[in-house]
């Protein structure tokens, strides 16, 4: 059985971590897996968005303990975790049930989440005489008002679908039946956007939240700059002129 199930449809590539007898826990095979697929989302011209999930009733617990104590895990996070961080286009979440741990941080590397109202989310790690390898300790704070993230942090404690939302861990809660179709139709709303301008989009908005605004703007500057010499600019101006779909060339 794939630990891991990826496909490609209409410019998605979905991510399904298949491990649901021990909740989609993450051993070295399946972090590599994961890997794997963000290295192909990030390559191949005709992948527009990345969305990840999880088999049966769990996104993901985190890392697989009983592996994580093997000497084949030293360094399990030195792959997945830098390769989402420097991702160039986007990612959504689909979460439900358990999203604990290393499936935080999966979740918390992504874009977008969109979370089912049975979801439950923590950073467990403090009770096992860890911290976050995952970059947990720096997302959680970007994400959520300071002392929610410190919280988790020290406490290792959990907070339902609804207090994610409302702190603003997850962009959007539904209904389990429609989590698949609200992140097919934001990806949807994605790919009509020029692809090189959603590049440099998220470029923009990730590197200037660790930069003063001075320098922030002005590296918004040269990327509007930029975007404005390709011919998708050009294509997307012509295209609402005449009031049709524009034909993106990525150029």
């Amino acid at each position: 059985m794939k630990k891991v199930i990826v496909e490609k449809k209409g410019g998605i590539i979905y991510v399904k971590i298949n491990r649901p007898d021990v909740l989609n826990a993450c051993d070295g095979d399946t972090y590599n897996a994961i890997a794997d697929a963000w290295e192909e989302l990030e390559n191949d011209p005709n992948l527009r968005v990345g969305i990840v999930s999880g088999e049966g009733r769990a996104f993901c617990v985190g890392t697989d303990v009983k592996w994580v104590k093997s000497p084949e895990a030293d360094g399990y996070v030195d792959r997945l975790y830098p390769r989402m961080l420097n991702l160039t286009k986007p990612v959504i979440a689909a979460v439900h049930g358990h999203c604990n741990g290393g499936g935080l941080e999966q979740a918390l590397a992504c874009d977008i989440r969109v979370s089912t109202e049975d979801a439950h989310f923590g950073s467990g790690e403090i009770r096992l005489g860890w911290i976050p390898g995952g970059y947990g300790t720096q997302r959680l704070p970007r994400v959520i008002p300071l002392g929610s993230a410190l919280e988790l942090l020290y406490t290792g404690g959990r907070v339902d679908a609804q207090e994610a939302y409302r702190i603003g861990l997850v962009n959007h809660l539904v209904p389990a039946d429609k989590l698949m179709e609200t992140c097919e139709k934001i990806a949807g709303e994605i790919i009509k956007s020029a692809p090189l301008a959603v590049q440099k989009m998220k470029a923009v908005v990730m590197q200037g939240l660790d930069m003063p605004l001075t320098q922030a703007v002005r590296l918004e500057k040269e990327y509007f700059d930029w975007l404005m010499r390709t011919e998708d600019s050009k294509e997307g101006a012509l295209a609402f002129a005449e009031k049709r779909a524009p034909n993106w060339k990525a150029k």
